[in-house]
């Protein structure tokens, strides 16, 4: 009796495969097709561009200029200074440098030598990762 439940297991799970496998056949799709659909992440349509508050500039920092005022509001109830705003507006939008591989290379090797060159004359060396972003900000200042 044990003997004929393994076999009909084995029987049943075989058909199984056969339906499941002719199925797949039949329906036109792949392997890699399975699992996708409208609410899937991982789809290769690309949705569409919407149009909202956060595309125009415009209504952008007025966004950010309501945020700042909640933040003073905040700021005021705990009794402190409040910021200004269009300085503060400025300081959020303004692009960053865009640095690419190589140039923060060049940068951290310009770093090492000034930092050979005053442990020769006996001064502390500066902090490379430091000097690095400090040198960025001000090639971001120069455009």
């Amino acid at each position: 009796m044990h003997g004929a439940l393994g076999t009909l297991i084995w029987v049943v799970l075989i058909v199984a495969a056969v339906i499941a496998l002719a199925a797949m056949a039949s329906s036109g799709k792949t392997w890699d097709d399975y699992g996708k659909g409208r609410l899937s992440i991982d789809r290769d349509v690309v949705p569409e561009s919407r149009t909202g508050s956060s595309t125009e500039p415009r209504e952008r920092d007025e966004e950010i200029r309501q945020m700042i005022d909640a933040r003073n509001a905040l700021r005021a109830r705990r009794g402190e200074d409040p910021v200004d705003v269009e300085q503060e507006l400025q300081r959020l939008t303004v692009p960053k440098p865009r640095i690419d591989p190589q140039l923060r290379e060049e940068i951290r090797q310009l770093v090492e030598a000034r930092n050979y060159r005053r442990a020769r004359a006996g001064k502390p060396p500066l902090d490379v990762e430091a000097e690095i972003e400090r040198e960025i900000s001000e090639l971001g200042d120069v455009g």
